[in-house]
């Protein structure tokens, strides 16, 4: 069973509730039936990234052989 972040479209409360198949909770402050569930945000949990140094310069600091703007950057 997951769980689902909602707010009260009638309190504004905002809330979190385990729910089952097509249920629809309540708002656990004002008992209201108008809660609407709501895009949360998740986080990943792995390795950390190296950090990454600044991208290239303007063209021409690159270095290509053949002059500003012939790289591919």
């Amino acid at each position: 069973m997951p769980i689902y972040e909602y707010a009260c479209a009638d309190c504004g409360h905002r809330f979190e509730e385990l729910i089952f198949a097509d249920e629809h909770p309540l708002c656990p402050k004002c008992e209201s039936a108008g809660a609407e569930k709501q895009l949360s945000t998740f986080s990943a949990m792995g390795s950390p990234q190296p950090e990454l140094g600044p991208g290239p310069g303007p063209c021409g600091t690159c270095g290509d052989p053949q002059g500003p703007g012939a790289c591919s950057m």
